[in-house]
């Protein structure tokens, strides 16, 4: 049965309604950041650009570095920009827009995030990356959807029966990354993390500004947490989303963090922009071997 239009929206070009994006426009690797001007930092290093398409938050570059087709693409902040991206880019790679119907065969697309991060462990050092192993959500997305299957429910009940949460908190989904990916990104350097992902910077991280948290001591209770002899290693605003959406649509994702600042020593980077460069130089690297 065809998709109605009010389910799957469509511009009067023929593109899918938020990325503005047509199924030719997606490479099969795709590299998500969060911030739209981190694009162009990442396709500047391309050989060849194809596409450049920008609508909202969700900018677009696709094009060739080496022997590889890659599409970065920013979802803006938080994993409800999330379940609109990868809503959208599986609808790109996996449903006939003339048709309103799945392609017979199911395309499965590799996805990267490139991102920034807060360590909450005090050994993780200040400009050091981490692919995450496994991601924690706290924002409430996947429980919108039938994910069971998908989350780790052991872990998931140990880290409630820890936090004592108040009822205002989301339940935690967990969900482990690609593993594939992950082999091929774990290398001499790079550290392996559990990464939680936070409904907002602010209140959800424990910072204090003007406004008080109202869980004072959340951020330590998550840090001498463990599971199964693992610690929870940081802190960011996606991962969690990226990863169960990824396992839901039958897609490949890893997160791959920039550590900027340490919350348990309170250090943030003297060289973000180097760091983040770094990251990039490294995925970059890794995808196109």
């Amino acid at each position: 049965m065809p998709f109605e239009p009010s389910e799957l929206i469509l511009n009067s070009d023929g593109s899918i309604y938020h990325l503005n994006l047509l199924p030719e426009d997606l490479g099969n690797t795709v590299i998500t950041v969060g911030d739209p001007e981190r694009v162009a930092s990442i396709s500047k290093h391309f050989d060849r650009l194809e596409v450049r398409k920008a609508k909202r938050e969700f900018h677009t570059h696709t094009g060739w570095y080496k022997k590889k087709r890659i599409t970065v693409i920013s979802t803006g902040i938080g994993t409800d920009n999330i379940d609109i991206v990868f809503n959208e880019l599986d609808a790109l790679a996996n449903i006939n827009f003339e048709r309103r119907t799945l392609n017979e065969t199911q395309k499965a697309l590799s996805i990267i995030r490139v991102g920034t991060s807060g360590a909450i462990q005090e050994d993780i050092p200040i400009d050091s990356l981490l692919v995450s192993d496994m991601a924690i959500g706290y924002d409430g997305l996947l429980h919108f959807y039938e994910s069971d299957a998908i989350r780790d429910l052991s872990f998931e009940e140990a880290l409630t029966n820890h936090m004592k949460t108040p009822g205002f908190s989301s339940t935690p989904y967990i969900v482990e990354g690609s593993r594939d990916l992950k082999t091929i990104f774990t290398q001499e350097g790079v550290l392996n993390g559990i990464t939680l992902t936070n409904a907002g910077f602010y209140g959800p991280q424990g910072r204090t500004l003007r406004l008080t948290p109202k869980m004072k001591d959340y951020n330590s209770k998550l840090s001498n947490f463990t599971f199964k002899d693992r610690q929870i290693t940081n802190f960011e605003m996606e991962t969690a989303g990226i990863y169960g959406m990824a396992k839901l649509l039958g897609h490949e994702a890893i997160s791959l963090n920039a550590i900027l600042a340490n919350r348990i020593t309170g250090e943030f980077s003297e060289k973000p922009n180097e760091t983040i460069s770094k990251l990039i130089a490294f995925v970059l690297d890794v995808i196109s071997e």
